[in-house]
């Protein structure tokens, strides 16, 4: 993760795999055959197996927690407009905004088609 040019924003680039597909529906359960079953994903509108929404937005929490270790999660607002698939290039970008909401988007590098675009909240700080 580097800092951008962007003031306070968080970005790292992240390629996924299938074996990143593979591994979250292990872990998840779920095993739609649109994320880990290529033969079936080539003959659905997207041509490949594509990311789960939640294995995005993992990966976003994962950069939230480094930032701000120790704080537990509130809510989240997702919006999945593109698919993300393995083996293409994303841009991962956290924004902590000044009312306490982390803007969060996920971008395809190829074209620049946003596949995640939300926000979460923190909980308060335990100050005991």
């Amino acid at each position: 993760m580097t800092e951008s040019a962007e003031p306070r924003a968080i970005v790292a680039d992240w390629t996924p795999t299938q074996a990143d597909f593979d591994a979250f529906a292990a872990v998840s359960g779920d095993d739609n055959p649109i994320h880990v079953d290529p033969e079936f994903s080539a003959h659905t509108r997207f041509g490949r197996t594509v990311a789960h929404g939640m294995l995005l937005y993992s990966r976003l929490w994962a950069m939230v927690r480094a930032t701000w270790p120790g704080r537990a999660h509130d809510v989240q607002t997702l919006m999945f407009p593109n698919p993300s698939f393995a083996g293409e290039r994303l841009r991962l970008l956290v924004v902590p905004g000044d009312d306490g909401a982390i803007a969060m988007r996920i971008t395809r590098i190829a074209d620049g088609a946003v596949t995640l675009e939300g926000s979460c909240r923190l909980m308060p700080e335990d100050r005991s």
